[in-house]
């Protein structure tokens, strides 16, 4: 993946305007590109120089019905439901093979509206490709059982078949592959689509929907409904109490991902959440520490700390405390801080006013209780309103608001420990349970921890652990369900037995 990065941006180093062959200010509704019905536009800002890139339509939930119509005539039609597995298999193939040839252009996209780094950017553009491809492969192994008889004149059978339409509500932080990840396993299934992506980052997925059209994916099996913050929720319960939405997926805060799980109870509809996290980082004594400085960075301060699975709490145990902390303080005075389309760039700004707010409350409320900054912290404003110095801060207490909660951003919490079962204990002391990390070169510790650590994914001695042919998913108030792999396929599909009885053999 890195010599993918580094090629594509060279050939975009520097790039300050965008391309308008996939730049589009249009939503996607039964294969046409439309306004909202109230003519209304919203408009889209580079965080990184708060600029205007683009006006969008303003849709509300009136077109976000016409879009569940679309999707619902698609899933019923010959042109969709009608394929085989291999046609929509080749389908997907080629959508892939778009992504692929337009991945630079893709990328700026996501640089301008998100602020990530250029090689951040290129990087989810392969990682959220991956999809996919890994579904269109995986579209023609969506098997079905045989199950040996109680009788002998019966035969028994389990296949798999498409829930419907399928409501998936995507983040800002990865604006390419939380659209990938769900909308491939759900066309891979035959599903339709209505993707309503986040107001800050509506443009990746529009160009994502272009390429989908370029594909031959037939008019309605993609639909994209785009609106400003005022009509989100109104839309997001239309998606979960229609009668004619089957399942909803959702990436986002803990907090909304209840309010959907609510708004789904009464149609008993099919639900995938992927939610916040609170991912512990540690580091024990017979830990690899340049190593463990690696996987920190790599965890923290991807997308400017803004990614649900990035390390939030970070416990070392006290022998190796001193060693990681000096070590993890010359790596990120080091960070280059600036506009993501600077290919020398590391972290870029925040994504927008309420997040920047955000993490400054929490360092000041950390500060304010006795914690102590090592280095950062504080507002960049000669770089920008949404630009923050990369943080570190000592002498946590559970009291602190850094402790608790999920920062979202560049800031590191370190925590001392003396024993094992003290940092499994603290790790767990959450009602989050995505992801979580640690280090060492004990190799019963590490079965040990690993089995002990209440979470949905646990990287050992790594800091990046997203692929697509791993299972993506939390326990506790993390979510519900598993995206990538062969069971991001389950939250599309039923299960559904037929029993043949009466035969003569």
């Amino acid at each position: 993946m890195l010599h993918i990065a580094r090629k594509c941006a060279t050939q975009i180093s520097g790039l300050r305007r965008l391309s308008t062959a996939l730049l589009q200010d249009k939503a996607l509704i039964d294969g046409k590109w439309v306004s909202a019905a109230s003519g209304k536009t919203f408009e889209v800002y580079n965080p990184a120089t708060g600029s205007i890139i683009a006006h969008v339509p303003d849709m509300d939930s009136t077109d976000a019905q016409k879009s569940i119509e679309a999707a619902k005539k698609a899933f019923y039609s010959e042109e969709w439901s009608g394929l085989t597995a291999k046609e929509r298999s080749g389908l997907l193939k080629k959508w892939f093979r778009l992504l692929e040839q337009n991945r630079p252009e893709i990328a700026a996209i996501m640089t301008a509206e998100s602020g990530k780094p250029i090689n951040e950017a290129i990087g989810e553009a392969v990682y959220g490709d991956s999809f996919v491809e890994w579904f269109a492969e995986e579209a023609r192994r969506i098997y079905g059982e045989v199950i040996p008889g109680p009788v002998p004149n019966r035969e028994l059978f389990i296949m798999r078949q498409p829930i419907g339409v399928a409501g998936l509500i995507t983040p800002w932080n990865f604006p390419h592959a939380m659209i990938t990840r769900k909308a491939g396993a759900a066309l891979a299934a035959g599903c339709t689509v209505v993707i309503k992506p986040a107001e800050d980052t509506p443009l990746t997925a529009l160009a994502l929907g272009k390429l989908a059209q370029e594909a031959g994916i037939p008019n309605g099996v993609i639909n994209i409904v785009t609106s400003g913050r005022e009509h989100a929720p109104a839309i997001g319960e239309l998606f979960c109490k229609s009668p004619d939405v089957a399942g909803i997926s959702f990436t986002g805060s803990t907090q909304v991902g209840k309010i959907l799980y609510r708004n789904c109870a009464d149609g008993i509809k099919r639900l995938g959440l992927e939610l916040g996290g609170n991912a512990p980082f540690i580091v024990f004594n017979s830990a690899n520490i340049d190593k463990a400085v690696d996987g920190a960075m790599v965890s923290k301060f991807r997308n400017c700390g803004q990614t649900c699975v990035s390390a939030n709490r970070f416990l070392i145990q006290e022998n190796v405390f001193d060693e990681f902390a000096s070590k993890l303080k010359e790596r990120v005075e080091g960070l280059r801080i600036g506009d993501g389309a600077n290919s020398e760039v590391k972290v870029g700004p925040l994504i927008n006013k309420m997040q920047i707010d955000k993490v400054a409350h929490f360092v000041e409320d950390a500060v304010s209780k006795g914690a102590t900054v090592i280095t950062g912290g504080g507002r960049l404003k000669e770089l920008g309103e949404l630009f923050y110095k990369p943080a570190i801060i000592t002498n946590i207490k559970p009291n602190m608001v850094l402790y608790t909660e999920e920062v979202f951003g560049p800031v590191i919490s370190l925590m001392k420990f003396k024993t094992e079962d003290e940092a499994v204990k603290i790790a767990n002391d959450t009602q989050r349970g995505l992801a979580g990390y640690f280090f060492s070169e004990d190799v019963q510790q590490i079965f040990r921890v690993a089995r002990k650590m209440e979470v949905g994914m646990v990287g050992i001695n790594e800091g990046l652990i997203s692929t697509a042919e791993a299972a993506f998913g939390g326990i506790k108030e993390s979510g519900l369900g598993r995206e990538g792999s062969r069971h991001g396929i389950d939250d599309y599909v039923y299960l559904k037995y037929m029993c043949v009885g009466n035969l003569k053999f």
